[in-house]
Protein backbone atom coordinates (compact mmCIF):
# COMPACT_ATOMS: atom_id res chain seq x y z
CA UNK A 1 0.00 0.00 0.00
CA UNK A 2 1.79 3.26 -1.03
CA UNK A 3 1.69 6.37 1.75
CA UNK A 4 -1.02 8.33 2.88
CA UNK A 5 -0.69 12.08 3.59
CA UNK A 6 -2.91 14.03 4.80
CA UNK A 7 -1.71 18.45 5.27
CA UNK A 8 -3.50 20.33 7.99
CA UNK A 9 -3.76 24.29 8.10
CA UNK A 10 -3.23 24.99 11.39
CA UNK A 11 -4.97 27.87 12.88
CA UNK A 12 -8.83 26.90 12.74
CA UNK A 13 -8.23 23.15 12.31
CA UNK A 14 -6.35 21.73 14.63
CA UNK A 15 -6.23 24.89 17.34
CA UNK A 16 -8.40 27.86 17.84
CA UNK A 17 -7.96 30.83 15.62
CA UNK A 18 -7.94 34.07 16.21
CA UNK A 19 -8.16 37.63 14.21
CA UNK A 20 -5.49 39.17 16.27
CA UNK A 21 -2.96 35.99 15.69
CA UNK A 22 -1.99 33.27 18.31
CA UNK A 23 1.41 34.74 19.43
CA UNK A 24 2.09 32.41 22.08
CA UNK A 25 1.86 28.89 23.36
CA UNK A 26 -0.40 30.12 25.31
CA UNK A 27 -2.82 31.41 23.06
CA UNK A 28 -2.45 27.85 20.99
CA UNK A 29 -5.25 26.12 22.36
CA UNK A 30 -6.21 22.60 20.49
CA UNK A 31 -9.91 22.53 18.85
CA UNK A 32 -11.70 19.67 21.06
CA UNK A 33 -10.52 16.42 19.75
CA UNK A 34 -8.18 17.59 17.11
CA UNK A 35 -5.27 15.66 18.73
CA UNK A 36 -6.96 12.61 19.47
CA UNK A 37 -7.88 12.90 15.55
CA UNK A 38 -4.66 13.44 14.88
CA UNK A 39 -3.68 10.46 16.60
CA UNK A 40 -6.13 8.41 15.23
CA UNK A 41 -4.71 9.03 11.32
CA UNK A 42 -0.98 8.36 12.55
CA UNK A 43 -2.02 5.10 14.09
CA UNK A 44 -4.01 4.09 10.70
CA UNK A 45 -1.25 4.57 8.91
CA UNK A 46 -1.32 8.48 7.63
CA UNK A 47 1.77 10.97 7.85
CA UNK A 48 0.16 13.97 9.23
CA UNK A 49 1.83 17.35 7.91
CA UNK A 50 0.96 21.23 8.61
CA UNK A 51 0.94 24.28 6.07
CA UNK A 52 0.30 27.52 7.92
CA UNK A 53 0.64 30.97 7.02
CA UNK A 54 2.23 32.86 10.03
CA UNK A 55 2.25 36.75 8.37
CA UNK A 56 2.54 37.32 12.29
CA UNK A 57 5.94 36.62 12.20
CA UNK A 58 6.45 39.03 9.28
CA UNK A 59 4.01 41.35 11.00
CA UNK A 60 6.67 41.38 14.08
CA UNK A 61 3.83 40.18 16.63
CA UNK A 62 5.72 36.93 17.49
CA UNK A 63 9.00 35.48 16.83
CA UNK A 64 10.27 32.00 15.69
CA UNK A 65 11.09 31.26 19.01
CA UNK A 66 7.59 31.66 19.97
CA UNK A 67 6.65 29.91 16.99
CA UNK A 68 8.36 26.94 17.33
CA UNK A 69 7.47 26.78 21.29
CA UNK A 70 3.77 26.63 19.70
CA UNK A 71 4.30 23.80 17.62
CA UNK A 72 6.51 22.17 20.19
CA UNK A 73 3.28 22.44 22.59
CA UNK A 74 0.95 20.93 20.07
CA UNK A 75 3.82 17.74 19.83
CA UNK A 76 4.15 17.58 23.73
CA UNK A 77 0.01 17.06 23.89
CA UNK A 78 0.32 14.62 20.83
CA UNK A 79 2.61 12.36 22.29
CA UNK A 80 1.17 11.28 24.89
CA UNK A 81 -1.90 10.35 23.02
CA UNK A 82 0.46 8.35 20.09
CA UNK A 83 0.16 10.87 17.80
CA UNK A 84 2.87 12.98 15.98
CA UNK A 85 3.01 15.44 13.08
CA UNK A 86 5.73 14.27 10.34
CA UNK A 87 6.36 17.51 9.16
CA UNK A 88 5.20 21.01 9.40
CA UNK A 89 5.53 23.78 6.92
CA UNK A 90 5.38 27.93 7.28
CA UNK A 91 5.01 31.00 5.46
CA UNK A 92 6.27 34.31 7.98
CA UNK A 93 5.94 36.38 5.43
CA UNK A 94 3.90 39.22 4.54
CA UNK A 95 0.82 38.77 2.01
CA UNK A 96 2.35 41.30 -0.07
CA UNK A 97 5.38 39.86 -0.28
CA UNK A 98 4.64 37.35 -3.44
CA UNK A 99 6.88 34.68 -2.24
CA UNK A 100 6.17 31.16 -3.57
CA UNK A 101 5.62 29.82 -0.07
CA UNK A 102 2.62 31.51 1.17
CA UNK A 103 -1.38 30.41 0.57
CA UNK A 104 -2.88 31.03 -1.68
CA UNK A 105 0.14 29.70 -3.47
CA UNK A 106 1.34 26.43 -3.62
CA UNK A 107 4.96 26.15 -2.65
CA UNK A 108 4.59 24.74 1.33
CA UNK A 109 2.10 21.67 -0.55
CA UNK A 110 4.77 20.68 -2.91
CA UNK A 111 7.85 21.43 -0.77
CA UNK A 112 5.66 18.90 1.63
CA UNK A 113 4.67 16.09 -0.82
CA UNK A 114 8.51 16.17 -2.10
CA UNK A 115 9.82 15.99 1.23
CA UNK A 116 7.47 12.81 2.38
CA UNK A 117 8.27 11.10 -1.28
CA UNK A 118 4.29 10.89 -1.25
CA UNK A 119 2.39 11.29 -4.25
CA UNK A 120 0.07 14.31 -4.73
CA UNK A 121 -2.91 11.71 -5.33
CA UNK A 122 -2.26 10.27 -2.30
CA UNK A 123 -2.67 13.47 -0.45
CA UNK A 124 -5.70 15.48 0.80
CA UNK A 125 -5.80 19.08 2.42
CA UNK A 126 -8.18 19.54 5.01
CA UNK A 127 -8.86 23.67 5.57
CA UNK A 128 -10.78 26.46 6.67
CA UNK A 129 -9.89 29.29 4.81
CA UNK A 130 -10.36 29.88 0.29
CA UNK A 131 -6.54 30.28 0.45
CA UNK A 132 -5.92 27.06 1.49
CA UNK A 133 -8.42 25.64 -1.24
CA UNK A 134 -6.69 27.79 -3.58
CA UNK A 135 -2.99 26.10 -2.71
CA UNK A 136 -4.06 22.28 -2.81
CA UNK A 137 -5.98 23.02 -6.20
CA UNK A 138 -2.73 24.82 -7.71
CA UNK A 139 -0.99 21.53 -5.99
CA UNK A 140 -3.72 19.08 -8.20
CA UNK A 141 -4.45 17.55 -4.28
CA UNK A 142 -8.01 16.71 -2.84
CA UNK A 143 -9.52 19.68 -0.45
CA UNK A 144 -11.80 19.24 2.45
CA UNK A 145 -13.10 22.14 4.23
CA UNK A 146 -13.84 22.33 7.72
CA UNK A 147 -16.39 24.80 9.55
CA UNK A 148 -14.25 25.28 12.35
CA UNK A 149 -12.00 28.25 12.53
CA UNK A 150 -13.13 30.65 9.37
CA UNK A 151 -14.49 27.70 7.99
CA UNK A 152 -18.36 28.75 8.20
CA UNK A 153 -17.31 31.95 6.50
CA UNK A 154 -15.42 31.01 3.87
CA UNK A 155 -18.62 28.51 2.94
CA UNK A 156 -21.19 32.13 3.01
CA UNK A 157 -18.40 34.07 1.09
CA UNK A 158 -16.38 32.17 -0.93
CA UNK A 159 -17.08 30.72 -4.25
CA UNK A 160 -16.81 27.19 -3.76
CA UNK A 161 -17.47 23.91 -6.20
CA UNK A 162 -20.84 22.45 -5.51
CA UNK A 163 -18.92 18.68 -4.76
CA UNK A 164 -16.44 20.30 -2.39
CA UNK A 165 -16.88 17.71 0.80
CA UNK A 166 -17.24 20.02 4.51
CA UNK A 167 -17.08 18.59 7.53
CA UNK A 168 -17.91 20.24 11.06
CA UNK A 169 -14.35 19.81 12.47
CA UNK A 170 -11.56 17.65 12.25
CA UNK A 171 -13.00 14.85 14.35
CA UNK A 172 -16.21 14.26 12.27
CA UNK A 173 -13.69 14.21 8.97
CA UNK A 174 -11.48 12.03 10.28
CA UNK A 175 -14.65 9.43 12.20
CA UNK A 176 -15.76 9.44 8.25
CA UNK A 177 -12.90 8.45 6.96
CA UNK A 178 -11.69 5.36 9.28
CA UNK A 179 -14.65 3.95 9.65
Amino acid sequence: MSKKLIILDRDGVINHDSDAYIKSPQEWIPIKGSLEAISRLNKAGYLIAIATNQSGIGRGYYDLVSLKAMHQKMQNLLTPLGGRIDQIAFCPHLPDANCECRKPKAGMLTHIIKKLNIKPENTVMIGDTISDFQAATTAKIAFTLVKTGKGERTLRQAKLPKHLPVYTDLVTYVNQLLN
